[in-house]
C-alpha cells in the first residue's frame, strides 16, 4: 500500500533538514521531489533545505505543468527525465554536496561510472553513476545533457555542480545520496594521496 501524501512529506522534510544540519547542503541550492500517483512534488524555487516545512514543497504534473501555488525548483526537468526513466523511481534528490563536486573535477573519468567503488556499497545501493558534462545550471543546455545519458546510468555528478540520485521513495534516494557523498569522499581523499 502506497504511504499517505502527509507521511511522505513529513519524511522528506526530515531528510532535508538532516541534509542542511549536516553540512551536505548549503543556502537554497538543493532540490528534492517525490511522486505521489499522478503527481511529482517538489521544493519550491527558492526554499532552504535548512527551514524546509510541508508547505514548502508544491506540485507538478507529470508532463512538466506546474500547478501548485508555488513556483517549481527550476531543476524540475532533471527529476521528471528520471521519472519518466523508470516506474519503480519515486523520488529524487539534488544537492551540491562538497564531495561530489570536489570529485567532478578529476580529469579522465569515465562518463558511465564516474566514481570508484573502493567500498562495495555503493554499487549496492545505488549502481553506477554517469558524469554528466557541465552546463549552466538551470539551463536548457543542463537538461539536454541530463536526457542524453540518463538512461546510461544509476545516479548522476553533475560536473561542477552535484549529484542527482533517485530511489523508490524518499528514505531510499537519502540512503543512495548518503552512500554516493560517502564514497565520493573517500575517493577524493585516496586520490589526493595518489591512489585511484
Amino acid at each position: 500500500m502506497e504511504e499517505r501524501l502527509d507521511e511522505k512529506l513529513r519524511e522528506a522534510v526530515w531528510v532535508c533538514r538532516s541534509l542542511f544540519e549536516r553540512g551536505k547542503t548549503a543556502g537554497s541550492s538543493a532540490n528534492m521531489s517525490f511522486r505521489h500517483g499522478d503527481r511529482v512534488y517538489i521544493t519550491a524555487s527558492g526554499t532552504c533545505f535548512g527551514t524546509m516545512k510541508e508547505e514548502d514543497f508544491t506540485w507538478i504534473s507529470l508532463d512538466g505543468t506546474a500547478a501548485g501555488e508555488r513556483k517549481p525548483s527550476k531543476e524540475w526537468p532533471l527529476h521528471l527525465a528520471l521519472y519518466e526513466k523508470s516506474q519503480e523511481v519515486g523520488a529524487v534528490i539534488h544537492t551540491h554536496s562538497r564531495a561530489c563536486v570536489l570529485w567532478s573535477f578529476v580529469p579522465g573519468l569515465t562518463e558511465r561510472d564516474c566514481v570508484p567503488d573502493h567500498t562495495p556499497y555503493l554499487k549496492m545501493k545505488l549502481g553506477t553513476v554517469g558524469l554528466i558534462p557541465y552546463e549552466k545550471p538551470g539551463s536548457q543546455e543542463l537538461f539536454d545533457a541530463f536526457r542524453a545519458r540518463v538512461r546510461d546510468s544509476d545516479g548522476f555528478l553533475l560536473k561542477q555542480h552535484g549529484p542527482v540520485v533517485p530511489g523508490r521513495t524518499v528514505m531510499d534516494a537519502f540512503y543512495c545520496l548518503e552512500e554516493l557523498e560517502e564514497s565520493a569522499a573517500v575517493a577524493w581523499e585516496l586520490y589526493r594521496a595518489g591512489i585511484r
